[in-house]
């Protein structure tokens, strides 16, 4: 018969002693290589921001016709030879871009833009198998955490997707009579890659906490502010989009005077292309219309945002807003000044740059708004 123990009785030391797991049973054997992860995300984020840069320079400076084919293999390897330029400007003369704009350039002048439109793709191979070592590294080495094989998965095809896109914009320069990319292939091109770099800065926000420390704090979200800042997120995607349409056309250099367009308030021709549709993508007046209206709206509306974050409790949310709203007046400002001074490549990158700060602070106040930061009750004050 089992002896009853005494209330105070010590244990033996052969009585089985139980740990709980550090950080708590939500935690446990979830941490995997979320610290790593978050790294190697880190470094994809800086790759993808320079890929935007890169592609900008190359638009600017009109490089982007350069390679007529695409050969996400053999490309690699750029031409080793003064035989192998001689057959690559050959093709080069085949298109219009050469035929209308550029006739009688010389080999010279060809490998300048050869050199920015094969760095552009070669990033983009870079950027792909840094995404392959880290995915499959993670998957042999069994550190990927636990509900993130897919999320990193995804990453991938869009990278690889947005290659197939970046081939479909190249297209359409290479016959009629275009002597550039159709704006709106390259405001889908930018877009995807803005929605690359959205996921890559959500996911590292993410990964920055741990999931006991991230259910915490939902606890104490703020789901309307949450709502409306998603709102204007997608607000500032748009407002990307028409600056891609923008560049796309060179539509910023056409209309320099702030805050009328040529004198007026509404451009005249603006809608003066056959059929109507067309002006909306083509017509440089209303394009850069649409995007000089939609930059006003955004501003009031953000201010709208930041004047809701205000009433929330946590000083690190507020701070988040704030940060926003600053970036936001800065880029306006911006793109005002590089109107003005007829849209130089150094403001138009800046400005380019601008948009990814932008975007990035947007989604950080968005998750601040779902995942407040833990403060003390002096931080309350």
């Amino acid at each position: 018969m089992a002896q009853k123990r005494k209330l105070f009785e010590e244990v033996g030391e052969g009585a089985r002693t139980v740990t709980a797991p550090a950080g708590g049973m939500i935690d446990a054997g979830k941490r995997g290589a979320r610290g790593a992860v978050r790294l190697w995300l880190m470094v994809l984020f800086v790759l993808v921001m320079v890929m935007i840069a890169v592609g900008g320079l190359t638009r600017l400076t009109d490089s982007g016709l350069s390679i007529t084919e695409w050969r996400p293999i053999t490309g690699a390897l750029p031409p080793m030879s003064a035989e192998a330029w001689a057959v690559e400007f050959d093709k080069y003369r085949q298109i219009p871009e050469y035929q209308l704009q550029n006739k009688g350039m010389s080999l010279e002048e060809f490998q300048v833009i050869y050199w920015w439109e094969w760095g552009h793709r070669q990033l983009g191979r870079v950027i792909g198998l840094v995404w392959a070592l880290g995915f499959f590294g993670f998957l042999a080495t069994r550190r990927m955490p636990p509900g993130w094989t897919g999320r990193l998965l995804g990453l991938g095809a869009l990278g690889g997707l947005q290659g197939a896109i970046g081939w479909w914009m190249v297209s359409s320069g290479l016959g009629g009579e275009m002597l550039d990319v159709a704006s709106y292939r390259l405001a889908t091109h930018l877009g995807l890659a803005f929605v690359i770099l959205g996921l890559i800065a959500w996911y590292i926000y993410h990964l920055s906490f741990e999931e006991r420390v991230l259910m915490q704090a939902r606890r104490s979200a703020e789901p309307r502010l949450f709502s409306i800042t998603t709102g204007l997120l997608h607000f500032s995607f748009l407002q990307i989009l028409l600056g891609a349409l923008v560049a796309g056309i060179d539509a910023g250099r056409s209309y320099n005077d702030w805050p009328l367009m040529g004198g007026e308030i509404f451009p005249s021709g603006a809608l003066d292309i056959e059929p109507l549709w067309r002006n909306f993508f083509e017509n440089p007046g209303l394009v850069q219309f649409m995007h000089r209206v939609a930059g006003y709206l955004l501003l009031a509306f953000a201010i709208v945002v930041w004047m809701r974050s205000r009433r929330s409790a946590n000083g690190d949310t507020r701070f988040r807003y704030n940060l926003v709203l600053a970036v936001l007046l800065l880029q306006v400002v911006l793109g005002i000044v590089t109107v003005v001074y007829f849209a130089p490549w150094q403001l138009a990158i800046v400005h380019q740059l601008g948009a990814v700060a932008l975007w990035s602070l947007i989604l950080r106040a968005r998750f601040a708004a779902r995942y407040p930061a833990p403060q003390s009750i002096r931080g309350k004050a």
